[in-house]
């Protein structure tokens, strides 16, 4: 039978981690602001979430200066610690104080400097710290101590709120504790996950406020979409499976050594050179994601941009992480997605028009991101949080993240 900690104990642990995890994903968002506002004089929002305004020169030498700058850091940083993966930080294995700050403030500060890479990694390190802290201050205040279990919930519950601080989205985040990290689902975990991160979100919301993280105008999903989703989804659970594959790879070649000194400013570089004329490739993926969202009309010149977008991002994506990069990749997902979706919605539309192409934005994110991330609550709950839409979303969504997972475990068999 499994131990049990004291109610009160874990309640308090939760209220208290839920504040500490969302103010701790504000003082990030606060290094990203900042960041942006020094390297580019902007400041990001959803209707303009790249630095557009910037010159060429500054798109270009931006990523490369902050490349160089993070080579340093994770060069020393590597010599006496390797950064410890969420699932094991979850099992027991101690996230350093110090060091977690400095590989989180990296990897934001980073992506502020228009490095592609995702954010969301930062804030789930970040939270995971602060619990396995907590639980030590348990152990020295005995009725704060916590059973085993109730800590493994703890630490996954505070990385989950950890994300829920950043992008305001509550369901997200305990998702993101109870599939990917926790891998199970009962009462408990139902409450301290749900509890944990919508106290993250209240917090963060003093910061990045309740705006959605995208701009989708036309929220109302047809029942038509059924047929797009069938076909559709599929074909994104496949593509995304060997994209979840492609990461896996470049992070097994990430180079740790001082040859990070060559490869992170090259990939720097080429983040750089990509943004001198075509900005959106800059940062977490939110830029191409919302030129994909913002296309509604079929064109020759569109199509170029989204067949780029979905390339150029995933390929410097991977870039970054095999130079010696460390950070997210829920957000390029999500680009890769929108690109891809808004695509095969302008065949569909030629069969069947009416729909806003924008919706295909949105299922096409949702479908390949629950491939990479092997997640599809996390992936449904996402673009329905983040794009603020309303409950007809909820069928196209839930039957397509289903049918991509079903594809993406098949291939895995």
């Amino acid at each position: 039978m499994e131990e049990s900690s004291d109610s009160r104990a874990l309640a308090i642990a939760t209220a208290v981690m839920g504040v500490i995890a969302g103010a701790s994903s504000s003082l990030l968002s606060i290094v990203l602001d900042a960041t942006e506002k020094i390297f580019f004089n902007f400041t990001e929002t959803n209707a303009i979430p790249v630095a557009f305004s910037a010159t060429p020169l500054n798109r270009l030498l931006a990523p490369l200066i902050g490349a160089l700058i993070v080579s340093v850091v994770w060069y020393f940083m590597q010599l006496h610690y390797r950064p410890v993966k969420l699932g094991k930080a979850v099992d027991g294995e101690k996230l350093p104080m110090g060091a977690t700050i400095m590989h989180v403030t990296a990897q934001v500060f980073y992506v502020g400097t228009g490095g592609s890479i995702g954010r969301e990694l930062a804030p789930r390190e970040a939270g995971a710290m602060w619990a396995q802290s907590w639980i030590e201050l348990g152990d020295r205040i005995g009725w704060l101590k916590l059973a085993p279990e109730d800590r493994r919930l703890l630490v996954a519950a505070a990385a989950g709120a950890g994300f829920a601080g950043v992008y305001i989205a509550p369901i997200t985040g305990a998702m993101f504790c109870l599939e990917i990290l926790y891998k199970r689902i009962d009462k408990k975990a139902a409450i301290v996950s749900l509890s944990m991160a919508a106290i993250a979100t209240m917090v963060g919301a003093v910061v990045k406020g309740w705006q959605p993280y995208y701009l989708v105008a036309s929220k109302q999903f047809s029942i038509r979409l059924i047929l797009f989703v069938i076909v559709v989804a599929p074909i994104m659970g496949y593509l995304g499976t060997w994209y979840k594959r492609f990461i896996s790879r470049a992070s097994a070649l990430r180079i740790k050594d001082r040859r990070i000194f060559i490869t992170m400013p090259l990939a720097g570089a080429l983040t750089g050179a990509v943004a001198c004329f075509f900005p959106e490739i800059m940062g977490n993926g939110r830029g191409v994601a919302q030129m994909a969202i913002n296309v509604n009309s079929v064109s020759a010149s569109a199509i170029g941009l989204l067949a780029f977008g979905f390339f150029a991002k995933g390929l410097v994506t991977l870039a970054t992480i095999s130079g010696g990069g460390y950070g997210g990749t829920l957000t390029p997902s999500i680009a890769m997605g929108s690109t891809l979706g808004v695509l095969l919605g302008m065949l569909f539309i030629q069969v069947l028009p009416g729909e806003p192409l924008m919706q295909f934005a949105v299922l096409g994110a949702a479908f390949f991101l629950a491939a990479t991330q092997q997640a599809p609550l996390m992936a449904m709950f996402m673009l329905f949080e983040v794009c603020h839409l309303n409950f007809s979303a909820l069928l196209p969504l839930g039957l397509g993240v289903a049918l991509s997972m079903a594809v993406s475990k098949w291939m895995q068999a």
